[in-house]
């Protein structure tokens, strides 16, 4: 007796539901993927979730207080960031101790400790490169030659000596206009290095590292005009040698 059952299509019935129960590649692939990031974003949940308003504003006020306070110290741990002119291997800084100095300089005169020359009092001029653009180096010799803007007195000095070495002994930290000595036309050539010189001789102020020149013009009329000063009018800063 026949069954009216075609075998043919008992054959092919158990394929189509094996078909449709096994996914595709792609939905296993975006499955997967929904698994893997579901987990990660679940987890934010989970935690955004579990944590009170109160908790959530003071992580973003700890983490905003200490972005802050990170980039405070960033823009403030060198030298003034705005406002400077270049001459030379020299940056005047005409405004450091103007009321018109930006926030930053004036951050950078309170972390320092030190009240800046007036516009009328003077100018400061800074570097930190040789002449040929070079980083000072404390393990280098240095040639300091020339003249200064005109001035009732001037220092140079060598800027950020930091803590003094332990056990080493107290040396020159500057000249002053009144005790360099010069040529007979008044020019003057100062040798920074860590070997002693003859003449003016100004030590490094540590073994290795670098260094940054401090000139402050005091009673100076250049102070209100820093831009048009020339490059011959300031001194130069040539590298002899260095140490092996």
């Amino acid at each position: 007796m026949a069954s009216g059952i075609d075998p043919a299509a008992t054959a092919v019935a158990p394929q189509a539901a094996d078909a449709r129960r096994e996914p595709s590649p792609r939905q296993g692939t975006d499955r997967g993927t929904d698994r893997g990031t579901g987990t990660a974003a679940g987890r934010l949940r989970k935690l955004a979730s579990g944590a009170s308003p109160a908790a959530l504003a003071l992580y973003a006020l700890a983490l905003g207080a200490g972005l802050g306070l990170a980039s405070a110290d960033w823009a403030t741990r060198g030298g003034y960031p705005f406002g400077g002119v270049t001459v030379g291997a020299w940056t005047a800084w005409p405004r450091a101790g103007s009321t018109a100095a930006d926030p930053y300089t004036r951050a950078v005169n309170a972390r320092r400790g030190e009240v800046p020359l007036a516009v009328g009092e003077g100018l400061l001029l800074t570097a930190a490169v040789d002449d040929a653009g070079r980083a000072l180096d404390a393990t280098c010799t240095y040639r300091i030659a020339g003249v200064t803007p005109p001035a009732r007195a001037w220092t140079l000095t060598v800027a950020g000596r930091g803590a003094p070495e332990p056990g080493r002994q107290p040396v020159r930290e500057g000249f002053t206009a009144t005790e360099i000595l010069r040529e007979a036309d008044g020019r003057f050539a100062i040798l920074l290095g860590p070997e002693v010189e003859p003449g003016n001789w100004l030590p490094s102020p540590r073994a290795s590292g670098p260094i940054r020149l401090a000139l402050r013009l005091y009673d100076t009329p250049v102070a209100a005009s820093a831009g048009t000063l020339d490059r011959d009018a300031v001194p130069a800063i040539t590298r002899t040698g260095c140490a092996s």
